[in-house]
Parts: C-alpha cells; sequence; structure tokens
C-alpha cells in the first residue's frame, strides 16, 4: 500500500514497549487459551509498530485515528483486549479513561471478558487493580484510571474524558451516538487514541461506510505521496470486488492470520457452502473477505431445489399425518400461500416431532402447497405473469376466488378443512394484512384442533427457521414435488441479513411473487416449536449400576 513510515529511536522504544507489555499478556481462547500472546508480524509490522512507533515532530504519537479492517477470526477480540489494557496499565497516563465500545452489551461484554481473563491470569496486572464485572469495569487505582466496556445504548454518554477509545465491529453500529459522543470527548488529551477494529458492511450511510472511504482516501494519499491527514491509520485487508472468491489466493489476500491462528480448512467449508448457497455467498464475502456488499441477495439454488422435486405430493398418503403450516395472506388483490410441512419420520401418535442434538427437526419434510389468487388478476393487464397465472390456475396448482379481492372465506374453509383432514398441529400466519382476524376466526373455527400463531414478518422471528430451511435444502431434505408455483417463488427469493448475518426474506428486493416460501419458512418455524420434551428415559430403559 506504499507505506514509508519513519522511525525514530525513541519512536521504536515506545513501539517495542507496546510489544513486551502485550506478549506478557496470555490468550483466553481454545487452542491457544494460556498461552504467551505472541504478536504475529503482520500485527507487529502494520498496526502496532507504526501506531506506537510514528512520532511527530513534537516527540507525541503521530497517529491519533486507527482504522484496522479483518474479515472474522483474524483475533480482533484478544488484540482489542490487549490494547485496552495496554493503555489502562501502562500509557504513561494518569487519570486515564479508556473504552471498548460496541453497539450492544453482549458485543461490549465479548472483549471486556477477554480482557479481564487476560488480567486474572497475570498476578502482577491481577494485583494492581479492581475487576467489576457487574459493571464490566477495571480500576487501576496507582494511576486513577480506569477501563469500561459500554454499549451504543449506554447513558451518560456525553460525560466521558476518553483518553483512548477501542471501538469494536463499527460496521454494527446504528446510531453514532456513542461514537461521536467518544470521539469528541478526547478534546483535552495529549495522545488520545481511536482504534477502530472491525469487518467490512453493506450500509453504505453508516458510520464505518464514512470511515471507510475517507481511509481509502488516505491510501491514495499514501501512495502518490501527497498526505493531507497525517494522523489517520488505515490498516484493511481486504479481497478486491474482481478477485475470484473462490480462490485461496484471495482469501490468504483478505486474512492476514490464514496460515497462522486462522484455519484453511474452516475456510474451503464456508467456500463451499457459499457456493451452494447464493444466500451465503455475500455472508462469506463480507465477513471472510472483508468485501462490501449488497443488503439483499439471491438466496436458493436452483439446481439444489430442482434436485429435490423427487415424485408429485400424494395428498391422500399424508392424511393423518402430522405436520404444521404457514399462511402468509400477501395483499386481498395478489397471492395468498398456504403451506404444510410433514416430516417423514412423524408418524407415531404423540404430538411431538422430536428433535436432534442440534435443536434441527430430523428427516425429510414432504411440502403441500395451496396458493390464491383473485380470478381478475389472471386477465388483469398490469400483472406480468398472468400468463403464469393462467397455466397454474388451468392446471390446478392455482385456486381462484370470485371479483378483485381474495376472498378470505375460501381460504378459511380450505385451511379448516385441511386441518381436518391433516394431523396440522399448529400453524403461523403473517401479522399483516387481516393477519390477526383470521387467525381468531380459525381459532374458533379448529377449537383446539390446531394450534394458531401470528409471525412477525422480521430477522427475529425469520432467524431460526430460515437456518433449518436451508439446513434442510442442502442435506436435500425438501420434497416438494415440483410444484410450479412454489419453484417460481423459490428462484425469486432475496434476503436481507442484519449485522449479526441473520436472514429473513426480502419481499421488496425479489424478482417475484415469494409468498410461498415465507410461508414454507413459517411452517419450518412451527415444526421447530413442536419439540420433543420428552424425557429419553421415557423412551429406553433406566438402568441402575
Amino acid at each position: 500500500m506504499g507505506y514509508n513510515h519513519v522511525y525514530t529511536e525513541k519512536g521504536l522504544k515506545r513501539a517495542e514497549h507496546v510489544r513486551r507489555f502485550i506478549q506478557n499478556l496470555h490468550h483466553t481462547q481454545t487452542p491457544y487459551a494460556g498461552k504467551p500472546f505472541i504478536l504475529a508480524p503482520w500485527q507487529w509490522e502494520r498496526i502496532i509498530k507504526p501506531l506506537y512507533g510514528v512520532l511527530n515532530d513534537t516527540g507525541l504519537r503521530q497517529y491519533r485515528t486507527c482504522l484496522t479492517m479483518l474479515p472474522r477470526k483474524n483475533g480482533k477480540s484478544e488484540i482489542c483486549a490487549a490494547l485496552a489494557l495496554y493503555h489502562l496499565f501502562a500509557d504513561g497516563v494518569n487519570g486515564g479513561q479508556v473504552y471498548s465500545a460496541a453497539v450492544n452489551k453482549e458485543q461490549a461484554s465479548l472483549v471486556f471478558n477477554v480482557a479481564a481473563q487476560m488480567v486474572r491470569q497475570n498476578p502482577a496486572l491481577n494485583s494492581r487493580c479492581k475487576i467489576v464485572d457487574s459493571q464490566k469495569r477495571i480500576i487501576y487505582y496507582e494511576k486513577n484510571n480506569f477501563y469500561r466496556a459500554i454499549p451504543a445504548d449506554a447513558p451518560g454518554a456525553h460525560g466521558f474524558n476518553a483518553s483512548a477509545i477501542i471501538y469494536d465491529e463499527v460496521h454494527t453500529a446504528a446510531k453514532r451516538d456513542l461514537f461521536d459522543a467518544l470521539a469528541t470527548s478526547m478534546g483535552v488529551r495529549d495522545e488520545p487514541l481511536m482504534i477502530m477494529i472491525t469487518t467490512a458492511g453493506y450500509d453504505r450511510n453508516s458510520i464505518l461506510w464514512e470511515q471507510y472511504t475517507y481511509a481509502q482516501k488516505i491510501i491514495k494519499d499514501i501512495e502518490s505521496d501527497e498526505v493531507e491527514d497525517k494522523t489517520f491509520l488505515p490498516v484493511i485487508y481486504e479481497a478486491s470486488q474482481d478477485d475470484d472468491w473462490t480462490a485461496s489466493e484471495t482469501w490468504y489476500k483478505a486474512n492476514p492470520a490464514l496460515g497462522d491462528f486462522r484455519k484453511l480448512d474452516e475456510l474451503e467449508n464456508q467456500c463451499k457452502k457459499a457456493q451452494a448457497l447464493p444466500s451465503y455467498q455475500n455472508t462469506f464475502k463480507q465477513l471472510y473477505l472483508n468485501q462490501w456488499v449488497g443488503q439483499a441477495t439471491r438466496w436458493i439454488d436452483m439446481k439444489l431445489w430442482d434436485s429435490q422435486a423427487g415424485e408429485p405430493i400424494d395428498e391422500i398418503s399424508l392424511i393423518g399425518k402430522k405436520g404444521c403450516g404457514g399462511l402468509d395472506l400477501s395483499s386481498v388483490s395478489d397471492l395468498t400461500a398456504w403451506v404444510m410441512a410433514f416430516p417423514r419420520y412423524a408418524e407415531s401418535n404423540d404430538e411431538s416431532f422430536g428433535m436432534n442434538r442440534n435443536n434441527e427437526v430430523y428427516g425429510k419434510i414432504d411440502i403441500l402447497c395451496r396458493f390464491w389468487c383473485p380470478e381478475a388478476r389472471l386477465y388483469a393487464d398490469n400483472n406480468k405473469y398472468k400468463d403464469h397465472y393462467q397455466a397454474w390456475a388451468r392446471d390446478g396448482y392455482l385456486f381462484t376466488t370470485p371479483g378483485d379481492a381474495v376472498d378470505y372465506q375460501f381460504v378459511k374453509k380450505q385451511i379448516v378443512d385441511d386441518c381436518n383432514r391433516f394431523k396440522i398441529l399448529g400453524m403461523n400466519i403473517d401479522r399483516l394484512f387481516q393477519g390477526f382476524q383470521l387467525a381468531m376466526e380459525l381459532e374458533d373455527a379448529l377449537d383446539g384442533i390446531t394450534e394458531v400463531s401470528t409471525m412477525g414478518m422480521g430477522h427475529l422471528s425469520f432467524a431460526i427457521p430460515m437456518k433449518e430451511f436451508e439446513r434442510k435444502l442442502l442435506n436435500r431434505q425438501l420434497h416438494h414435488g415440483g410444484n410450479p408455483v412454489l419453484k417460481f417463488m423459490a428462484d425469486n427469493v432475496a434476503v436481507k441479513p442484519n449485522a449479526a448475518g441473520d436472514l429473513k426474506p426480502d419481499k421488496a428486493a425479489s424478482q417475484g411473487k415469494i409468498d410461498g416460501i415465507v410461508a414454507l419458512v413459517m411452517a419450518i418455524s412451527q415444526l421447530l416449536q413442536h419439540e420433543d420434551k420428552t424425557s429419553v428415559y421415557e423412551e429406553q430403559e433406566l438402568f441402575v449400576f
């Protein structure tokens, strides 16, 4: 990247001081737990040495802001914790306030817990401070310094007087209140330092995109030898957009720890998953190659989907079988989807399906679908899929109700008939449109035959069943019988991740109707809720020794 750092003897001595401090700490996580924290060459040469060893004309640290962008599992939490402790104990500051910031309490606790464990493993440090776990705080009385882990929603953000800030995973910061409060709190310090350590994101209106764009300008300035801001240090490991994301050379380029403490086989497995699941490609590129990606992405590989068609669904064979359903009402003027999922093994009389140790529904599921639309939609000029609709209706895959709007009474009658004909233990109905009203009507009509629930359309509701759908897709456990309406929708689905990588269907970004897939995921959500809670000893003999 064209760096040409100038080091003085004093600067190198200061950088070595940081290295010695860190290397007196010990790792906290397997497989290196308890071993000395020996800095990798790239950690030393690219981060620690320039950040602490390059001094300005007054003999103080030149860099006041550092953006370090690394893919997942390149040791971010450990280096964050080590730097926080250096500034707490060894930076020579009196009355220092060191903060590790994160988007929420859980994320903030990650770095603090590592730092606290590092202190407890070091008798010399442990005897000189007090760790207050309940407050996520470590107090160093000799210098009147403290270190505190703080989430974005912490109260009193404007009372800070930070001497050093370690901001973890800035790409998850949805609001800039904490970031701005911390950044502007360092004005009275002689050598303030903000270190941002993060993976890439997808939001081009975020704090991280702002910092990343500025870092790219600094890099260009460095390469042209015309640096205007000499206080900002960019350390960015990433694959470029035109790199082959499936090539190991690209992985090494983006992951400096690869071949050291970053395992190659894990990246190979993640890449294989991304090649099989289009939805996972953006996640792989963002978290493992540090690329900025779009928020919505195609979800289902159609070759994988088609390979699971099998024989057409035989409704008669499903009579009396246990299953669960999902109802996506969409809107009254378009498609409504009712999808039932029947686990193959669920043939006993008990009311539960049983789960494996990974909290996943066992085995292949048979998928039975019903679709409705207003009759007028079959011939509407503004319906670009009207030819599809007409063909589906002719072949018996799409039902119509009279008029310009779906008559939910037709839908309700069919669902009640299905619940009586099959053994539908539970169903989810989306909360939008007339979901609540129809849910209450179905509860009354079914009179306890089937558990009726409403389901939100956000990441919280969809995260787990989306993962279960993907698992079954990869394991070829979705027997859908080649239903052409469901196939059309599978080919359309785009998904939107949140900062944690959880997915939900994105109707706005999808290229066409996706209601049937949404309903299928809702049915899978119900399957997951009907887990087997019986004791293993109700099915196996109890042996007493």
